[in-house]
């Protein structure tokens, strides 16, 4: 029986093999892809509603039942994490590894999240999805805030929401460009910009669903049914300025400081388990040799 390791190529007679940083762990196949494409879409207008429909919509009418509606995003998100799992051909090795950084992060997350926005876990999703890749990313994310759910009891019609933007989150790690090239200082202060900007952007997502069910501090910065799409754009704004700034400014900037202070180490510890893990192996049999006497 011989390995042939995916992290690795051959380089020639008489060289060493030597890591494929390309390698991806878990690999988006055709019905993944649709999938994936599938439950954004549907993600965006979940999230995006009341600035989609206008005043004579009838969506409008039904503001209050919209966000329970789109709860029913929770199996499908279910679903694409079970295809991305099936399609890219994830085997134990990557099954064990996805399942000990979701604790991980799962572990993380209560440690701040009520103190002013601290969130340590989503420096963990940008490195995590920076090294294993965006499929991983999409699905260590999901996986990580259901988990976390669970773990804290917070299971509710914003879960799917969560679940969603955290894959968002982590997928986009694994977008960044120069995974095969940008090492070191470079690829860390990237990082770190990619966390500030995307924790902002996870929080106003999270805004998005809550505004039209949390009822505004005044009606300046509700949401107003039926209204036109730039008032409440303004409405919009103004919430989050009111309600969710310093929260987000909380969590970007954790997130850029553990990323900085503990991405070197963390990075090297990820890619190293990754090219011993040697994900997507193909095993293969070769007939035993046997000698002129047998």
């Amino acid at each position: 029986m011989r390995e042939d390791q995916a992290a690795h190529r051959d380089d020639g007679p008489g060289r060493s093999s030597r890591p494929d940083r390309s390698a991806r762990p878990v690999r988006l196949g055709p019905r993944a892809v649709t999938a994936l494409a599938l439950i954004s879409a549907i993600g965006v207008v979940a999230f995006g509603w009341p600035l989609l429909a206008d005043s004579d919509a009838a969506l409008s009418g039904h503001a209050q039942d919209a966000p329970w509606l789109f709860a029913a995003l929770l199996p499908l998100l279910v679903g694409v994490v079970v295809a991305t799992i099936a399609d890219g051909g994830m085997d134990a090795k990557a099954v064990a590894m996805l399942g000990v950084l979701a604790a991980v992060g799962a572990a993380l997350r209560p440690l701040g999240a009520g103190t002013a926005g601290l969130e340590p876990m989503f420096f963990l999703m940008v490195l995590s999805g920076r090294v294993l890749g965006p499929g991983f990313g999409f699905v260590l994310g999901s996986v990580t805030m259901f988990a976390s759910a669970l773990l804290t009891g917070g299971v509710g019609p914003w879960m799917p929401f969560q679940m969603l933007s955290m894959g968002w989150f982590t997928m986009g790690a694994g977008l960044l460009p120069g995974a095969d090239r940008l090492r070191g200082r470079a690829e860390l202060l990237m990082l770190a910009g990619y966390g500030f900007a995307a924790a902002f952007a996870y929080g106003t997502a999270m805004n998005l669903y809550g505004w039209t069910i949390v009822p505004g501090l005044a009606s300046g910065i509700s949401f107003r049914e039926g209204a036109p799409v730039a008032e409440n754009l303004v409405r919009f704004g103004a919430y989050v300025l009111a309600t969710s700034l310093g929260w987000d400014l909380g969590r970007a900037a954790l997130t850029v400081v553990l990323t900085l202070a503990v991405g070197p180490t963390l990075l090297k510890a990820l890619r190293r388990a990754t090219r011993r893990a040697a994900f997507e192996a193909q095993v293969t049999f070769e007939a035993a040799k046997t000698s002129p006497e047998g």
